[in-house]
């Protein structure tokens, strides 16, 4: 059985790793960068693609390799890569899985602030920024959407902390960033350390999205309430096409299903 992984996270790499133990299973996956092809590597992948892709190449990609099942690990953000995946399983007529990440619960409180889209984050830490007498402001939504905010903030006062990878950084310094406004870090960080970083840069602002316990929300969310710094956090998109889809937010499920699929 061949199985494609729409790859680029720290989920598809555990479900890379767990589906090397299955026998007869034959891994390609796919991310858009060289940071994201090196985990699917580091994962046990028996082969790997690092493209942007759209419908059409991943297509070609399905007949070329025979793939019977496509797994969509791709982040809770990356709308477009998820409705790529339905449509090119739907037209070459494959198995579509789709792992979702664990959302958590956003705590109410007077310090954070939803919002449903990036541009309404930049809007509304623009005008939070105007009420704080120029702050500094800490992005921590990924390099990706760093340009919302910037339209309307000067790179100056943004502090952002990004993948440490080539990609991330010269994004950042296209965009203007300051060297010394570069937190090039990896990880999943306690709030405490979060406590400790916001803290050293004096920040009056944060701004993250809603990435789940995997990608850190909590413990940046609990850091800005205790400092008492306004956090903006973008709410999860909506993708209506994955409600009718197999979806799984467990990997031994995932698991047992193409088990399950090989005696079939």
């Amino acid at each position: 059985m061949k199985v494609m992984v729409m790859a680029g996270t720290s989920d598809a790499v555990n479900i890379i790793n767990k589906l090397v133990e299955l026998t007869d299973i034959e891994i390609i996956a796919t991310t858009t960068t060289q940071h994201g092809k090196d985990l699917a590597i580091k994962a046990g992948a028996n082969k790997v693609i690092a493209d942007q892709m759209g419908i059409e190449e991943i297509e070609d990609l399905i007949h070329i390799n025979k793939i019977n099942i496509l797994i969509d690990a791709t982040h809770p953000f990356a709308v477009n890569a998820s409705l790529n995946a339905i449509r090119s399983a739907k037209n070459t007529g494959i198995k579509y899985i789709r792992f979702e990440r664990p959302s958590i619960e956003i705590p109410k409180n007077k310090y954070v602030l939803e919002v449903s889209t990036f541009q309404e984050a930049a809007k509304k830490a623009y005008q939070t920024f105007k009420q704080k007498d120029n702050c500094k402001i800490m992005h921590f939504a990924g390099v990706s959407t760093l340009h919302h905010i910037i339209q309307w903030i000067s790179p100056k006062y943004i502090i952002t902390r990004v993948l440490p990878v080539e990609y991330s950084l010269k994004k950042c310094l296209e965009m203007k960033i300051p060297n010394k406004n570069i937190i090039a870090m990896q990880g999943i960080f306690s709030k405490n350390f979060n406590k400790a970083l916001l803290e050293e840069y004096k920040i009056g602002i944060a701004v993250t999205k809603e990435s789940g316990k995997t990608g850190g929300t909590p413990t940046k969310i609990e850091a800005a309430i205790d400092l008492e710094i306004p956090i903006i956090i973008v709410k999860r998109p909506v993708i209506n096409e994955i409600k009718n889809e197999i979806t799984f937010n467990n990997i031994e499920n995932i698991l047992d299903y193409i088990s399950n699929m090989k005696n079939i």
